[in-house]
């Protein structure tokens, strides 16, 4: 079987061009030619016409395409997980960049104590990760749904509570103790809006903020220079309240549908270096206080 022939062809039926095939395989439009010529000899029909320097799949060559395509693939996936399939070295893992700044790296030595040997690439991103047209071994994502094909495991529920600087908590106080919510300045955050806290803790709608962040640190930077209150989610909040940069600015503590998720395909689940990432995750997890613990130790 020509298997080299067979790269060369999907190559230039992805391009419908010889001189990009042999650009992107790094080889001559004249080797490129000849390896389509072997594909056409050990097939007996033409899969590619050409007239000039434009190029079209001939129907035999559109029917051989997505089987091709399919078994490139599955070969690409079969070498990198037997290229990654190892007790030692680096794991690439993807996680969402505020859980990183705010949860993981105020944990990462005690990571490096318990696994001196185990190195973890981290990449930050919120997009979904394609295990099989990259490298990452696992992925760390907040959601509520679960991608058919990978295996979960849950790591942590999450809450959304309202902060204030120490500062501007002593001229405005909890919301709790307010029948209006009038003259104290709000942020507006776009991932974890005031409407959720309007049926349980406000008494009349809430009012919007002037400042509007996309970005949930950034939000948390701006309340801690005392711009205003804001929503956030309790697991990159709570470093920062602990350490008292911030302050819990209402009792009410409105439970998140989304949960965090350790992500990884079925085969990279019983790499050593895999589990032993997971399981300390998962150690870190369930010794993480709730926000409710927090505030009954107060």
């Amino acid at each position: 079987m020509p298997l080299n022939a067979l790269r060369v062809f999907e190559a230039v039926a992805s391009r419908l061009s010889f001189a990009e095939a042999a650009e992107a395989l790094n080889v001559t439009p004249a080797a490129v030619s000849q390896q389509i010529k072997v594909l056409e000899d050990y097939l007996q029909v033409p899969v590619l016409r050409r007239s000039g320097r434009k190029v079209e799949l001939t129907p035999e060559g559109a029917r051989l395409l997505p089987g091709i395509r399919a078994g490139l693939d599955s070969l690409v996936v079969a070498l990198r997980e037997m290229r990654m399939m190892r007790a030692s070295g680096t794991i690439n893992v993807s996680t969402l960049s505020s859980l990183m700044q705010k949860w993981m790296t105020p944990r990462l030595h005690r990571l490096h104590t318990k696994f001196p040997d185990l190195q973890v690439d981290w990449h930050t991103s919120r997009e979904a990760v394609d295990f099989t047209r990259s490298d990452f071994h696992a992925a760390v994502r907040l959601g509520e749904a679960q991608a058919p094909g990978l295996d979960y495991e849950k790591l942590m529920d999450e809450w959304l509570v309202v902060i204030a600087s120490p500062d501007l908590y002593k001229r405005h106080g909890s919301i709790d103790d307010r029948e209006t919510l009038k003259g104290i300045p709000m942020l507006q955050a776009k991932d974890e809006p005031w409407s959720r806290f309007e049926k349980s803790a406000a008494p009349t709608p809430w009012p919007a903020g002037p400042t509007i962040i996309d970005d949930s640190v950034s939000v948390l930077s701006a309340v801690i220079e005392g711009l205003g209150y804001a929503p956030a989610r309790w697991s990159i909040a709570a470093h920062d309240l602990q350490a008292g940069r911030l302050m819990l600015a209402s009792k009410t503590i409105v439970p998140s549908r989304f949960r965090y998720w350790f992500v990884c395909p079925p085969s990279y689940s019983d790499m050593p270096m895999v589990c032993a990432l997971r399981e300390w995750l998962k150690e870190e997890a369930a010794a993480f206080p709730t926000p409710q613990s927090w505030l009954d130790k107060r």
